[in-house]
């Protein structure tokens, strides 16, 4: 069964990473804030990345790594730049502050 990884951007600018096999429900339940926890009180919430994966298991190990990492690995994910993970991984890596 073929599952999901998504990326929401909350209203206070934080990231939510989830996992679902159902992407449509589950955005709906994010938007109208039925699906509760972190997301339902920083609505309202836009998703900035999903893929899917052919497998639950496949998506859950992807989201459990994905939700470790840091802010610029997650926006280098949102804008497509696979090529820069290995440099934001590097230790000592410090954000440009703009």
């Amino acid at each position: 069964m073929a599952a999901w990884v998504y990326i929401l951007k909350c209203a206070d600018l934080s990231y939510y990473t989830g996992c679902t096999t159902d992407l449509d429900q589950r955005m709906g339940q994010h938007a109208d804030g039925t699906f509760g926890g972190y997301t339902s009180t920083r609505l309202p919430v836009q998703m900035v990345w999903s893929n899917e994966f052919q497998s639950v298991r496949e998506a859950a190990d992807f989201e459990r790594r994905l939700k470790r990492w840091s802010r610029a690995k997650k926006e280098a994910v949102i804008r497509g730049d696979f090529n820069d993970l290995p440099r934001l991984s590097a230790r000592g890596f410090r954000p440009k502050r703009t």
